[in-house]
């Protein structure tokens, strides 16, 4: 059935019977896809149901669904032709996005990848309308997760005071990620769980429907008004303006298309709130959803990855296990996350000691400013934050934790590539956006026991100190059992060069600057220096400079965009010091890079393969 849908026309004109059907169709071939290729698996299962009812009720692309995040949309592409071949290539080379991009098709209205922006877009589209006065419809499709992001509830603040019409979809399953944290989530569960409302609920819903069917019972406000104001206080969306109906069962779609429906005729701004199961008909994913949000190829049996090789650690956990070992031995050592312990590594420190570990949910403004607060009090917080998370918490870095100059540690893992995912979760920019940050030291380790060094010594330094750190395995170097204390703004000077060129490798891009000076050495007979650089900021002047006044050439080599980046720290003391050589930037250009395969593709794609990096290096002899 699935194979001859190529459009929402096409699911409009199924019988509602054959819908079921259809729903177990489509989780097959999302099982299927993901367990091949990875992606985001629990949150996908849980809201096909939901998918179908939106577009049998409404029209896109007249009609506007917007996908918070957006992690959730592949029902949605698999409905609006993008089946098949498309769906088959799911987030490789040249295939789809695992993300809503309005590049791809005229049925993404807005492209997102990180969360909190559908309810503040869905209202900037609700107000075009009102101003064009047109007539679509506009739909916001919002996890409970969403709700704990500031951005999400200052649009909240604003929905009533704007437009008169605009739909709001919660879909409720008590997790973002992790499970979910915070008062917001307390108050969703108590509506949920409230025996006294469900039942009292159900049983008037059954009167009113024997006696005037079922269009009033959607309709008649004041029921849903009466029976909540007898058990539950007043709904914080009713105070922020909005008309609340629910819960309602989000895997029921006969039910679901009978609401979505008056909220269409609705003319004020409303709220649906429905109950989903994260990973819903994959039994391990319902097991473990957040082991399932966002998961590598996988074993659809046992949920085991299939490319588990445990022998070299994940920098993830290489921090994760500093971390904890750090804390166990001085106790005014904390960890915060936003929503993402388990992807951080920091699930040991909630694991093993959970009163030195917060979980904010998806504020990472918030998660700043805490740590802030929490170091002006004698207390060493370490932030984990993915790099292009960071972006978010840019103003705090500045204003609340640099300017201060207090003793913050943010440990940005996916600093670099983040391939399947794309652009809206590569860490390239994050070295450009600090950099300029007074107070502020930036370093990235070149291998795991590096990685334990620069934690420690972030930590004892009491500095403001930015660690990145690339997704996936580390170098398989052993760790010491004692870390070392860094010095602050020095590099290591790994292979000395006969006075031609030196590489200047920041990070994960040090051992590929060693292979370009065995390959030179091998072909031209050429000692070619590399430098471990370990710092941006402050960066070894003294060193570099040595090398200046002792090669021809410099070469920078990094996983990061090349403007306003770690070449570009390099050439602004070159110049600044009337250094002549020849300068090589090797860097990600001006882009936003597309999600692909994996990194080894992506960096032939643009310039920085090994056999690209090689050849523009030889290039300078």
């Amino acid at each position: 059935m699935l194979n001859d849908i190529h459009s929402p026309e096409d699911l409009k004109k199924l019988p509602a019977n054959q819908l079921p059907q259809l729903a177990e169709e489509i989780r097959n071939e999302i099982i299927s896809v993901t367990s091949q290729k990875g992606g985001h698996v629990s949150p996908n299962l849980g809201v096909i149901e939901l998918s179908i009812a939106l577009h049998r009720v409404f029209n896109t692309p007249k009609d506007k669904i917007i996908f918070d995040v957006s992690h959730q949309c592949y029902t949605h592409k698999l409905l609006t032709g993008r089946n098949n071949e498309h769906f088959q290539n799911l987030r490789q080379t040249g295939g789809i996005s695992g993300f809503c991009n309005r590049g791809e098709s005229e049925h993404d209205a807005f492209g997102a990848g990180h969360a909190g922006t559908a309810l503040s877009a869905a209202l900037g589209f609700a107000a075009a309308r009102d101003r064009n006065e047109t007539s679509e419809n506009v739909i916001a499709v919002v996890g409970d997760a969403a709700l704990t992001n500031g951005v999400s509830l200052e649009a909240l603040n604003n929905i009533s005071t704007t437009t008169k019409k605009m739909i709001v979809v919660l879909n409720d399953n008590k997790m973002s990620i992790a499970k979910n944290v915070g008062a917001i989530s307390k108050h969703l569960n108590n509506i949920i769980t409230n025996p006294y409302y469900n039942r009292l609920y159900n049983d008037m819903n059954e009167f009113l429907k024997k006696v005037v069917g079922d269009s009033a019972v959607i309709a008649n406000e004041k029921l849903h008004e009466k029976v909540k104001s007898l058990v539950l206080p007043s709904s914080v969306f009713e105070n922020v303006g909005m008309l609340y109906i629910g819960p309602i069962d989000g895997h029921d779609i006969p039910t679901l298309e009978r609401y979505l429906q008056y909220c269409k005729n609705a003319n004020k701004p409303i709220l649906l709130h429905i109950v989903t199961k994260k990973g819903k008909g994959l039994p391990v994913a319902e097991k473990n959803p957040e082991k399932f949000h966002g998961a590598s190829p996988y074993n659809t049996e046992t949920g085991e990855s299939l490319s588990n090789d445990k022998s070299i650690p994940n920098y993830q956990d290489v921090f994760g296990k500093a971390l904890l070992k750090f804390a166990q031995n001085d106790k005014k050592i904390v960890g915060i996350t936003a929503a993402m312990a388990s992807g951080t590594g920091m699930s040991f420190l909630k694991k093993e000691l959970p009163s030195q570990f917060y979980d904010v949910g998806i504020a990472e403004e918030h998660a700043a400013v805490f740590a802030a607060g929490l170091a002006c009090n004698n207390v060493k917080p370490v932030v984990a934050i993915y790099s292009t998370f960071m972006q978010r918490a840019y103003d705090c870095a500045m204003h609340d934790v640099c300017l201060q100059n207090l003793p913050v540690v943010f440990c940005m893992d996916r600093a670099g590539l983040s391939p399947n995912d794309g652009a809206t979760h590569h860490g390239l920019f994050d070295i450009s956006f600090l950099r300029s940050l007074p107070n502020a030291v930036i370093m990235q380790p070149s291998n795991e026991d590096e990685l334990t060094d620069m934690l420690w010594t972030s930590i004892q330094a009491k500095i403001p100190a930015f660690i990145r750190y690339p997704r996936g395995k580390a170098e398989g170097v052993e760790i010491k059992q004692t870390p070392a204390m860094l010095e602050i703004g020095k590099a290591k000077e790994l292979r000395k060069s006969d006075g031609k060129i030196c590489i200047w490798a920041l990070g994960n891009m040090v051992k590929e600057a060693i292979i370009t000076a065995d390959a030179i050495k091998a072909e031209c007979g050429v000692e070619v220096g590399v430098v471990d650089a370990r710092f941006v900021k402050p960066l070894d002047t003294e060193l570099l400079l040595k090398h200046a006044d002792e090669n021809v050439a410099i070469v920078t080599l990094e996983d990061h965009v090349k403007m306003g980046g770690f070449g570009s720290a390099v050439a602004e003391c070159l110049i600044e010091n009337n250094k002549k050589n020849k300068l090589e930037i090797i860097a990600w250009p001006d882009k936003y890079i597309p999600h692909g395969t994996d990194v080894a593709t992506l960096r032939n794609q643009f310039g920085l393969g090994r056999e690209q990096i090689i050849e523009k290096v030889k290039a300078l002899l």
